[in-house]
């Protein structure tokens, strides 16, 4: 699991341009979106691109990341196994999850290959 500095997250202000960079920093196909206090409030990936420039309406430039992400998104307990992480990505057709604790904060997150290498897939 990836956490702290390898942790891909924004605040829902930042540009979209600021969450692509963070996206390609961690290399992990997506980023957290968070509100001021840290709590997630949705995901931003590369999907959410390609929805946004099908989109004439969208100024990319400007937009807040926070009006094109994914709400809410697909999320995986961190007490829960890898394996039931891999059954959850399969399930919903996508490729990486990130990881909250009891209350729902955001403390990680993980993608197929991190299960390849992990062997669990």
């Amino acid at each position: 699991m990836h956490t702290g500095t390898e942790l891909p997250k924004v605040l829902g202000t930042a540009t979209v341009t600021e969450a692509l960079m963070e996206m390609t920093r961690t290399n992990l196909g997506l980023t957290a979106v968070v509100d001021a206090n840290d709590q997630l409030i949705g995901v931003f990936t590369d999907g959410d691109l390609r929805r946004a420039v099908d989109d004439a309406n969208i100024d990319l430039r400007s937009v807040a990341v926070k009006n094109i992400m994914t709400r809410g998104g697909k999320t995986i307990g961190a007490d829960k196994l890898a394996i039931e992480a891999a059954r959850l990505m399969e399930r919903h057709k996508i490729s990486a999850l990130l990881v909250t604790d009891q209350v729902g904060a955001l403390v990680g997150a993980l993608n197929f290959y991190d299960l390849l290498r992990a062997r669990v897939v």
